[in-house]
């Protein structure tokens, strides 16, 4: 096809609305995932991948552009979801790691509403730029972000504007992993002797945070420690964690600081210490986290939260036969080989489960607000927050109503499910509430289901939280709940208690 037969040939109009865009985008996506490649040149291919890699990274514009809508005017309460994360880790299934990674690069070059009703620039504009022209994409936008966010606070706004399109620039042409490499060369000129660095840079980058468990049931830590904190933490470990203290394989070890403890018996105890610093470190952390227990128990005011006890769910089986993982109500897996050690030191409360039905043995009591007995049992069945998607742990969670205690609901275990703060608030009536119910038959019977109020897609009925309940996938779907004042929720529930 020569010059002249491409001018006379008309342009593609394209529509206007988002709408009926984003359908072409996926009629070509669709046409394109089934086009064969084979009769193309390698040039051709090498171009097909240039423009196909420029539209990945413009979409990470349109991206950004389309989630501030959604969180400006809070159109994932639609669906029933608390927040734009929320939306995106269930909503759109991205998990948390990706959903605070989209939100990360949203908050960059996204273009937010301000109180006033104006359009605000965008916190980073010539990486936002760099974004829409399709030459760098979300990976680069992050990067600049953590560079730019390790500025110190006392270097002045427009040399910060500065770096950040110099940081803009060169990502143009570099690798996200460039981009970093640019970034600390970019941070030792700004700060080469760290004389900016201040209180502020350090409070807003202090952090000690849990990594989630690993397949050995192993946690990592995660920390960065002001100067205080460091030199009060390594006073503690000095004296806890020396030599011959708090050594869980020496039953003669003293126990506590070592100021108050006998010389000689340290000192012998120490001999026969064959720990590394490190596992002395970690002994040290559980015999204060020990005291601070056995402090706590004794200020106990009886008010039924579990969120400063040890509490433990485990089937009958694994408890006889000493092997398997239980549950805790802050969501850690413990083997119960280890479970005896810690129920010997802390005498944790143990609900029980039949092993064949996976029904609670036994129930609480009700009063208007959930009692201790209560909350084992909710536990017990519920193991977190009940609402979908939801990974809060019982710890986190509280007793909520179904129907609403304000609306004449009992406090009876089966009116009763738990969850966590900020889904115990969003059950009501409105468009964009849940609405929730015990379930009294199906494959998921005894369990709390929840469906938005008005769903926006007639599919989306009631649902079941399986994250705390890994061993009951695959989800078979639950049955619908009683229609109010059906009597059989009662009937099911006396069986279980005859059981």
């Amino acid at each position: 096809m020569d010059a002249d037969q491409t001018e006379a040939e008309p342009s593609t109009v394209l529509p206007t609305d988002p709408a009926a865009l984003v359908a072409m985008i996926e009629g070509a996506t669709v046409a394109l995932a089934t086009a064969r490649f084979t009769a193309a040149t390698e040039e051709q291919l090498l171009e097909i991948a240039e423009v196909l890699e420029r539209v990945h990274r413009r979409l990470d514009a349109v991206d950004a552009a389309l989630l501030v809508e959604v969180s400006d005017r809070g159109a994932y309460r639609k669906d029933g979801y608390l927040s734009l994360h929320q939306y995106l880790s269930s909503g759109l299934r991205l998990g948390d790691g990706e959903a605070r990674r989209r939100r990360t690069s949203v908050a960059a070059i996204g273009r937010f509403t301000g109180l006033q009703g104006q359009t605000l620039p965008p916190s980073r504009p010539a990486t936002a730029d760099a974004v829409t022209d399709g030459v760098i994409g979300a990976a680069h936008v992050r990067e600049i972000d953590a560079i730019m966010d390790r500025i110190p606070a006392a270097v002045d706004p427009l040399t910060r504007e500065q770096a950040e399109a110099q940081l803009a620039a060169v990502a143009r042409e570099l690798t996200p992993d460039g981009v970093r490499a640019a970034g600390i060369r970019l941070l030792a000129h700004l700060d080469p002797d760290g004389s900016l660095t201040d209180e502020r840079d350090r409070k807003r980058h202090r952090k000690f945070a849990l990594m989630p468990q690993d397949r050995r049931l192993m946690s990592k830590v995660t920390a960065s420690l002001t100067p205080a904190l460091r030199a009060r933490f390594e006073l503690l470990l000095g004296s806890w964690a020396a030599p011959g203290m708090n050594n869980p394989a020496d039953p003669e070890s003293p126990r506590g600081a070592c100021e108050v403890a006998d010389p000689a018996a340290v000192a012998a105890a120490a001999e026969r210490d064959d720990r590394t610093a490190g596992q002395r470190g970690h002994d040290a952390l559980v015999a204060l986290l020990d005291a601070e227990r056995a402090l706590t128990a004794a200020a106990t005011t009886g008010n039924g939260r579990l969120s400063s006890q040890i509490v433990v769910t485990v089937t009958d089986k694994e408890l006889r036969e000493h092997a398997g993982v239980a549950l805790t109500a802050t969501g850690t897996r413990l083997p119960v080989a280890e479970l005896i050690e810690v129920a010997a030191d802390a005498t944790p409360h143990l609900a029980v489960f039949s092993h064949h039905t996976g029904q609670a043995l036994y129930l609480g009591r009700g009063r208007r607000l959930a009692s201790k007995a209560q909350r084992l049992m909710l536990f017990a069945r519920d193991r977190g927050c009940t609402a979908p998607g939801c990974s809060a742990p019982f710890a986190r969670t509280q007793a909520h109503h179904f129907p609403d205690y304000a609306d004449g609901g009992p406090t009876d275990v089966d009116h009763l499910g738990a969850a966590c703060g900020r889904h115990n608030r969003s059950v009501g009536k409105a468009l964009g509430d849940w609405e929730t119910m015990l379930l009294i038959d199906g494959p998921h019977a005894g369990r709390i289901a929840w469906r938005p109020v008005a769903a926006r897609y007639p599919r989306k009925g009631w649902r079941v939280n399986q994250i705390h309940h890994a061993e009951l996938l695959p989800d078979q779907g639950p049955h619908a709940p009683p229609a109010p004042g059906d009597s059989r929720g009662q009937a099911y529930l006396a069986r279980l208690i005859a059981a």
